[in-house]
């Protein structure tokens, strides 16, 4: 018998979600390949071929940005329905929201702790209670709420770092004063030093990364929450209009959807890519890309992942009876395990007590490894949940919520 489909389940968000949970990876493999620092700039460590500075640039352009926000629409999507559902059943869905929050926070901090600094369990468990809190507000208020916290977030960003993106500029164009080159050159220097620490940090032996890591998990965590508020709580929120508004259960007409996705296209793409051409063309100046994307990237990354989600919705009656759609939408019910499995499977490639192979892949080569992450979560997802009812971290993560063990396999 097939088990692989249960009848509670909402195809089309399960398929975007296994798309989702795939497409980050194309994003982290940089951290795990060489350390955060070296996701600001493919020539950071080095000189970049030509391919390393394509690959990143298509990077920028499709993924950087479109992936997290899509998968932080999908987790202010998914979370609404949990407690419309829990609700409906005559419970508090919204306290027991929290508790499956508090929870999050714990896995993700063992993620953390043991696997790798960029996880992101922990910034949702953190600040998902303040999108549940606005989940009584109307679809048009939830929209019009997060897109103007969204762009006044980002225009405070893009102001207060204005001044590392036009040093840059002026170096690129040999007109920065002698001030301005000494501290363009004084940062590089700096954030350089900083990259190649991080790469030794990765090659270390697991239990001295391990207590270094410890110590970074004291704070860590709290600073890139206060960081992300104004980009987490309003895609949260727009995932939640989505969901109310019908988007993933069939409530938008196909050319709605397609409104949606050309307007995102049309908007975002020729942003992103002038933005990304013009980090190519001046070699990529990490602080002049930090400030880039964390302040005038957001608006065309808001865009784009709004294109993504139209397009992908609109793919999913074709998609999900191939053998592929089947694929991803197991590998979509189980995101939470998978996101944690690409982690082991690429902390094993890349840190000293596995492969070891941190600070030698270039951008170009590091898609091959995205496509293994991908192979992994396509091969093992659909063959479990034949024989299980949810994704092992699924299992534990509700168990611990609902304080018992649940049934984890399913009857024959």
């Amino acid at each position: 018998m097939n088990h692989s489909a249960a009848p509670d389940r909402i195809a089309a968000l399960d398929l975007v979600r296994g798309i989702a949970v795939l497409g980050i990876l194309t994003i982290n493999v940089a951290s795990f390949a060489g350390g955060p620092t070296a996701t600001l700039s493919p020539s950071l460590l080095g000189p970049a071929s030509a391919a390393d500075g394509l690959a990143f640039a298509g990077g920028l352009v499709l993924f950087e940005g479109k992936m997290r926000g899509l998968f932080t629409l999908l987790f202010g999507a998914s979370m609404l329905l949990f407690v419309d559902r829990r609700d409906a059943a005559g419970k508090d869905g919204g306290y027991i929201q929290l508790r499956r929050l508090g929870w999050l926070l714990l896995i993700g901090y063992a993620h953390q702790l043991l696997l790798w600094s960029g996880d992101i369990l922990m910034l949702y468990a953190l600040l998902a209670p303040i999108a549940l809190a606005l989940r009584h507000l109307s679809v048009r208020q939830m929209v019009i709420m997060a897109v103007s916290f969204f762009m006044l977030w980002h225009l405070a960003f893009t102001l207060a770092g204005w001044s590392s993106l036009t040093a840059a500029e002026a170096i690129h164009r040999g007109t920065a004063d002698p001030a301005t080159q000494a501290a363009v050159m004084g940062q590089l220097a700096a954030i350089t030093v900083d990259a190649q620490n991080e790469i030794q940090v990765l090659r270390q032996p697991y239990f001295t990364m391990l207590a270094e890591r410890f110590a970074e998990t004291l704070y860590q965590p709290f600073q890139v929450t206060l960081l992300s508020i104004g980009e987490t709580v309003p895609l949260m929120l727009l995932g939640m209009a989505l969901f109310r508004s019908g988007f993933f259960t069939g409530g938008w007409q196909r050319a709605q959807l397609w409104r949606l996705a050309l307007a995102g296209l049309a908007l975002g793409l020729p942003l992103a890519a002038l933005q990304a051409w013009w980090g190519w063309s001046r070699g990529y100046p990490p602080e002049a890309m930090y400030q880039l994307l964390i302040g005038p990237a957001g608006p065309p990354h808001l865009a784009l992942t709004l294109a993504w989600a139209a397009l992908l919705v609109l793919a999913a009656p074709a998609l999900l009876p191939t053998w592929l759609g089947e694929r991803l939408r197991a590998a979509g019910r189980m995101a939470l395990s998978n996101y944690l499995l690409t982690s082991l499977v690429m902390a094993f490639c890349f840190f000293g007590w596995g492969l070891g192979l941190a600070g030698q892949v270039g951008a170009a080569q590091q898609w091959w490894f995205v496509l293994l992450g991908g192979a992994v979560m396509l091969a093992w997802s659909k063959p479990w949940l034949e024989r299980f009812r949810q994704g092992p971290v699924e299992w534990l993560w509700r168990s611990l919520t609902e304080g018992r063990r649940l049934p984890l396999t399913r009857p024959l």
